[in-house]
């Protein structure tokens, strides 16, 4: 027999995602096997799901939408999970981040994560440990849903060329990437910049930082260590951000270069090579 472990719906969005799939499959008169079969998925899912034990995705979200006939009750409740799964430190500036008119960021190491494939996001968040990983690559996919609004934030990045030469993922992994932002920056507002090792010592040598501007709220510049992130609107270090991003920008190939670097890379490191028994890595 399945276990329907009593839920508190005000103990969290997940929570509360699981105590609303469960009153509506009720509802609608259907067991979870039967409701798996509608969706496509097992019971055993939809159990996790209702015991918050697991967390849905969005696809999952409009398919229980369209079963139960709720309106889009879960797509609306899915961002809501999603965002709950990012640490809560950085809750803060995924809102402020989502809020952003103009965005414009250097990394040193990584791409910037508004900017990161599915696969790469896993390899960069499984790093340390696995555990939760599915979530919180889907809650990173989530901020991403930011870019297809009308009207989308404008985005500037500043790349390291490090970026494009750290394997993260496999080479695989690494080529969708590079390709991916490639697409990305045919965007009219997503514009990206790579700086080359022939740099040498430059305005960035502190580490990534972000800068977000919003139509009538202050500037904030936002830092991470290896603990947490911090957000500033203070004055002197937006000035001190702006500074060091205009000298980077300058220091920064042009965007059509960058453009270049970037396929070449793809293609000379991560393009189709032949393993020494004469096979293909893709």
């Amino acid at each position: 027999m399945v276990n329907i472990r009593s839920l508190d719906p005000s103990a969290s969005p997940l929570d509360y995602y699981g105590a609303e799939l469960r009153r509506l499959r009720e509802e609608a008169g259907l067991n979870q096997a039967q409701l798996g079969d509608i969706v496509f998925c097992t019971a055993s899912l939809i159990g996790q799901i209702e015991t918050a034990k697991k967390v849905p995705t969005r696809r999952f979200s409009e398919q229980l939408d369209a079963a139960l006939m709720t309106g889009g009750v879960f797509s609306r409740l899915v961002g809501l999970v999603l965002k709950s799964q990012l640490p809560n430190w950085f809750q803060p500036y995924a809102e402020m981040e989502a809020k952003a008119t103009y965005i414009s960021t250097y990394q040193a190491q990584l791409v910037y994560g508004l900017l990161q494939t599915p696969e790469y996001a896993r390899a960069v968040l499984g790093a340390r440990t696995e555990d939760d990983l599915d979530a919180k690559v889907a809650a990173r996919m989530e901020r991403q849903r930011i870019l297809d609004r009308d009207t989308p934030p404008l985005i500037w990045v500043v790349m390291s060329e490090a970026v494009l030469h750290q394997e993260i993922g496999g080479r695989a992994a690494m080529r969708n990437q590079l390709a991916h932002l490639l697409a990305m920056q045919e965007r009219e507002w997503v514009k990206i910049q790579i700086l080359p090792f022939s740099a040498g010592a430059h305005a960035g040598q502190m580490g990534s930082f972000t800068l977000l501007r919003f139509e009538g709220d202050p500037d904030i510049v936002y830092t991470e260590d290896f603990i947490q992130g911090h957000m500033t609107a203070n004055p002197a270090a937006i000035r001190e951000g702006s500074l060091r991003y205009d000298h980077l920008q300058a220091a920064a190939f042009s965007v059509e270069d960058s453009a270049a670097l970037i396929a070449r890379v793809m293609e000379e490191r991560y393009g189709d090579q032949p393993e020494p028994d004469g096979r293909t890595l893709a």
